[in-house]
């Protein structure tokens, strides 16, 4: 996938990265095979390696026990042009829960480790924070027109499976207002079926493309600035309840704490209806030229 011509489908080329291998090979461990699609300067996107943890980790257990959650670290930058291997130990499996460690290898480097656990839907107390009042998707812009004057980012948004529409103003060319927090509505370009670890994996995807700005947003730092820098240290995310990920969710984003180069960001995911889909949290690298 790493040589996709432009004009391919996004959804086509996200459903062929998450469409793992099975190598039938088993030590100690699962080993499964995948690919990488393009990304500008050709470096792994983060989410595409947590989407296919997902998948890879699904593979090893029945149907009816679900994610609901998955703890990881990204430990070195991937290679696009080079394949990559996961391996799923199967840590624990108990009469209503599961643990799985994933790591994700290139030439025999790893470049990401995370535990997962999967839960049978046991019956239990229930609550949720509420969802806020924003204008819907209908009622919003995509991103910029100007971003054209950029072709990494105009490539970036032309080739994303994703679809995303800012409440407010976006920075992809500047910041309205500088504030540690910001929503969006995202979703995937097109249906992509009912398996339901094909959506949780593609949300695990979409949950690593915009929530490092709101650490940006808290300093006025659009991505058009010259020289800045960011990369995803770790990335945590709470699966609550089923949504689909080819339907509009609302991502509530802040930013509570940056110091040391480094910036968290926290994350609620919901669906067009209120519910609460997933938390996320997730720390980052950021290197601003004079910051």
């Amino acid at each position: 996938m790493t040589d996709a011509p432009a004009s391919a489908d996004p959804i086509d080329v996200l459903l062929g990265v998450l469409a793992i291998g099975e190598t039938g090979a088993r030590t100690s461990e699962d080993i499964f095979t995948a690919s990488s699609h393009p990304m500008p300067g050709g470096r792994v996107f983060g989410g595409q390696v947590l989407g296919q943890s997902v998948v890879a980790a699904s593979r090893t257990l029945p149907p009816d026990r679900a994610p609901h959650s998955l703890h990881g670290y990204f430990l070195r930058p991937g290679d696009i042009a080079k394949p990559l291997t996961f391996s799923v130990d199967r840590i624990h499996d108990g009469r209503s829960f599961s643990r799985r460690r994933i790591q994700a290898f290139q030439e025999g480097e790893p470049i990401f480790s995370g535990i997962a656990s999967f839960q049978d839907d046991d019956p239990g107390f229930e609550h949720q924070v509420s969802m806020p009042d924003v204008p819907g998707p209908e009622e919003l812009h995509g991103p910029s027109d100007l971003v054209h004057d950029r072709p990494e980012a105009s490539l970036l948004i032309r080739m994303n499976p994703i679809e995303v529409r800012h409440v407010g103003s976006d920075i992809y060319l500047s910041v309205d207002k500088p504030e540690p927090r910001q929503a969006v509505w995202t979703r995937l370009r097109r249906p992509i079926g009912d398996d339901p670890v094909l959506h949780r994996a593609a949300l695990a995807y979409l949950t690593d493309f915009t929530i490092q700005e709101s650490v940006l947003r808290a300093h006025g730092v659009p991505w058009s600035t010259p020289g800045v820098r960011t990369a995803s240290l770790d990335h945590a995310i709470w699966w609550h309840r089923f949504g689909r990920a080819d339907e509009w969710m609302l991502y509530v984003q802040e930013s509570p704490s940056a110091r040391g180069g480094r910036g968290l960001a926290q994350g609620n995911l919901f669906s067009r209806d209120g519910r609460l889909l997933a938390t996320v949290n997730q720390e980052i690298m950021l290197r601003v030229p004079g910051a």
